[in-house]
């Protein structure tokens, strides 16, 4: 097992670097730069006030000499500072916003396993049942609907006209006066509209692979010699049948940590949560590399991280691919 959690590790480096160097090569190839919104907006900005701005940023410099130098303050865990007017450390944005977005996906994640797991069990228990039929129409809508219009919708519907969930932020004003029970409800009311949103397309798709994973297992001839047995429905189901039908949902799992992460930026944006997702819509709007680079290196951090949980919750389930 350690051999292959080495292995593992050690391949995630070539990847992050070529991840970072896409990411950096194609952001700088977008048309504009930092400068020319410091200088449109600034009337008596001359040509020369420009070549400082872009000499300070090290924009006059090649691409892949700016590569390197972000690279060589990447090895030191510096991601430099911003270029926005009050000049912080990109880590120390990154730090505020982190913790907000990495709540959202694990409670995001954790409603999605919650929920689409037994719909996916009890739909091919019950294959072609009313709940099955009713289970599959659910999908088709989970797929269908685009996260933004959903948000847009439950604000309009339960914020705006039934006042039931705040539409913006993650706390109410005078949060500070509140008691530590008062506190945590507040978050949390704030916080429910986007973690539905959020996992809504999750919970169609984990249920329907959920589902499509069952029905394989349970015509496998070992389910059928554990029923010969004379072995009872619940313990065939969930202890013989449910550990082999949780192997691809386990990559599947892993898989759809990019696009929980990348879908932040969506309903953070539209929600006004002050994440991580919000800071890298900011970032380009400004044209804010250093911010831009460090969000994603963030991003591609936490995207491997869960693909390497992903890897590891396979092996430990299936001992044959500790061995490969």
């Amino acid at each position: 097992m350690l051999h292959y959690l080495a292995k593992r590790l050690l391949m995630m480096i070539p990847l992050l670097l070529g991840i970072t160097l896409i990411s950096f090569v194609v952001i700088h190839l977008a048309p504009g730069e930092p400068t020319d919104l410091q200088v449109e907006l600034n009337p008596e900005a001359s040509v020369e006030l420009k070549e400082r701005l872009r000499a300070q940023y090290d924009l006059d410099k090649p691409l892949m000499v700016q590569y390197g130098l972000w690279l060589k303050r990447l090895a030191v865990l510096d991601f430099g500072e911003s270029f926005s007017q009050d000049r912080r450390p990109v880590m120390e944005k990154i730090a505020e916003r982190l913790p907000i977005t990495i709540l959202i996906n694990v409670l995001s994640i954790g409603l999605i396993l919650l929920v689409a797991t037994p719909i996916g069990i009890l739909s091919a228990v019950r294959q072609n049942s009313l709940f099955d039929r009713i289970t599959t129409v659910f999908v088709f809508i989970g797929f269908a609907t685009p996260s933004f219009w959903l948000a847009l919708l439950l604000m309009d519907y339960l914020g705006v006209r039934l006042g039931l969930f705040p539409i913006s932020g993650i706390r109410s004003l005078g949060y500070e006066y509140l008691s530590w029970g008062g506190q945590l409800w507040d978050r949390l009311h704030h916080l429910l509209l986007p973690v539905f949103v959020s996992a809504f397309g999750g919970l169609a798709g984990f249920s329907r692979y959920m589902r499509s994973n069952m029905l394989e297992v349970v015509r496998q001839d070992y389910i059928l010699t554990a029923r010969a047995k004379g072995l009872s429905e619940s313990v065939v189901i969930y202890k013989h049948a449910l550990r082999n039908a949780l192997l691809p949902v386990i990559t599947i799992l892993g898989l759809s940590v990019p696009s929980l992460i990348g879908g932040s930026v969506i309903f953070e944006t539209i929600f006004a949560i002050p994440g991580m997702g919000k800071l890298f819509f900011d970032s380009v709007m400004m044209r804010d590399y250093p911010v831009i680079m460090g969000v994603l290196v963030i991003g591609a951090v936490l995207t491997l991280v869960g693909n390497l949980i992903a890897d590891i919750s396979y092996a430990l389930a299936d001992p044959r691919i500790r061995n490969t």
